[in-house]
């Protein structure tokens, strides 16, 4: 296609003419990406706008730029178009450019604050058992059947997620599954996407330094709402009303308390997971089982079982696939054991209802005491901080606070505005800086009918200090802290 066609139904005003047939080979926001015959997308960078580096894109080839800036400088001989914003822009023309990828795939996006790397996982794992192939987007890789990629942001950019769905049409998948942040829903990622189905998980505090308000918080997650053709929410969760006064789309629910079109009744808890008895009205569609245990998970397991059920999946083959080791998440409510019986979980719980999600499952079978792990990141949501502290001091044995990317900020700043929440507690508490310190010492004090969390990095396998990221894995920390402690 030419440039004409690929901004086909955009309004944009013609800043400088070059020449508008001029064939398209691609589409690129990094400057440093820019080839012959490509159209370079001026995003609005927090250091630098791309509208300053117009003229090394068009000495690299670039044959037009779409910026919302008016460049001070426009290279000769360069098509630039002038839009209302860049953002909104962007999923347009990488879906034309991509000839529309998602209308050829069942989409199911999930949103909310916890649960949507489980629940999609958990999508993912189903659709494959059912016999398609089947793609994932998500927090922690992208897949493409069997295919793992690395996955950078919960949710991509709009160029990079049309590019990813073209691959994924071109290998011939059929289902696709995707994680939908609060920040893909406000800053447009997912505009041109069409989804077959939305699912809502939660919504609890979190995200505040982006969004600034709960309310906005809420708005950005009932967008997804107006793009889904169906919708399934968690009825047990008063953000669902708002949701639903807001979606444009044919709505289902589900929850644990009675209510919702699909149920989860009869819930049998243990150490080693928990069943029970799913339920579509007074239908009952057999008994759902999961190998991990936490009343999070059942509303997880709910969502993403009644989910593939709304799309066709039949019920034996949906429950077939949860009971397989498989369907297991990567650092979600991961069990580790020391050679004497000592239970460690991880698990990336790092906002406060996730946290007591967490620490509410492991009461559930715990023989004796509780020993927390965590921190905060920093340059995030700094409100969470107290709350935290409080949440673990109030559902814990013991604590032990220390470093979770600290990123720019002060790690003991971060440390001492969580420790006013644990005072308000009368949890006895130590604070360890350095993680991997923290680590061993919560392993080497547990006794062996202890639990251990390690919470707040999950499946991350790094540690951010100052802008420097380097390796650091909860998992192998927990499993050299095992062979410490069996040498002791």
């Amino acid at each position: 296609m030419d440039c004409l066609e690929l901004m086909e139904g955009i309004d944009y005003e013609v800043l400088q003419e070059g020449n508008p047939h001029r064939t398209v080979m691609g589409i690129e926001y990094d400057s440093r990406r820019i080839r012959r015959g490509y159209v370079f997308v001026c995003l609005r960078g927090t250091v630098e706008s791309g509208v300053h580096f117009l003229k090394q894109a068009a000495s690299d080839g670039a044959v037009m730029a779409v910026t919302q800036e008016e460049p001070t400088e426009i290279p000769e001989g360069l098509r630039v178009l002038l839009v209302e914003d860049v953002m909104r822009v962007m999923p347009v023309m990488a879906s034309t450019y991509y000839h529309n990828p998602s209308q050829a795939l069942y989409l199911a996006g999930v949103t909310g604050t916890n649960g949507k790397t489980t629940t999609t996982t958990l999508m993912y794992h189903i659709f494959r058992h059912a016999g398609e192939k089947t793609a994932l987007v998500g927090t922690i890789e992208n897949r493409i059947g069997a295919l793992r990629l690395p996955a950078y942001n919960t949710t991509p950019q709009a160029l990079d997620l049309q590019r990813l769905f073209r691959r994924m049409q071109d290998e011939g998948v059929k289902w696709a599954v995707m994680e939908v942040s609060s920040h893909a829903l406000a800053l447009h990622r997912v505009d041109a996407l069409q989804f077959d189905i939305g699912v809502f998980t939660n919504l609890t505090l979190d995200h505040l330094d982006f969004h600034k308000t709960m309310e906005a918080y809420l708005e950005a997650k009932s967008l997804l709402f107006q793009k889904a053709r169906i919708g399934l929410l968690n009825v047990d969760d008063p953000a669902s009303c708002v949701i639903e006064q807001k979606a444009d789309c044919l709505l289902y629910t589900y929850g644990l308390k009675g209510r919702g079109d699909f149920q989860a009744r009869d819930i049998r808890m243990s150490a080693q997971g928990f069943q029970f008895s799913w339920y579509q009205g007074d239908t009952r569609l057999g008994t759902v089982a999961y190998p991990a245990p936490g009343r999070f998970n059942v509303y997880n397991v709910l969502a993403a079982a009644s989910a593939c059920y709304l799309a066709g999946v039949p019920e034996e083959q949906i429950m077939e696939a949860l009971r397989m080791e498989e369907v297991m998440v990567k650092g979600r409510f991961q069990r580790l054991t020391a050679d004497d019986g000592l239970t460690v979980i991880v698990d990336y719980a790092h906002a406060p209802d996730g946290l007591e999600n967490v620490l509410s499952a492991i009461h559930e079978f715990v023989k004796g005491r509780v020993i927390t792990i965590f921190g905060c990141g920093g340059d995030r949501d700094k409100s969470k901080r107290p709350v935290m502290g409080e949440i673990a001091g109030r559902n814990s044995d013991y604590c032990i606070l220390t470093s979770d990317n600290p990123r720019t900020e002060d790690p003991l700043r971060i440390l001492d505005e969580i420790e006013g929440g644990i005072r308000k507690t009368p949890c006895p508490y130590e604070i360890v800086e350095d993680r991997r310190a923290a680590i061993e010492r919560g392993v080497r004090m547990a006794c062996p009918e202890d639990v251990v969390l390690v919470a707040g990095k999950g499946h991350e396998d790094y540690q951010i200090v100052g802008r420097h990221k380097t390796h650091f894995d909860d998992v192998e920390e927990v499993q050299n802290a095992f062979k410490q402690r069996k040498n002791t």
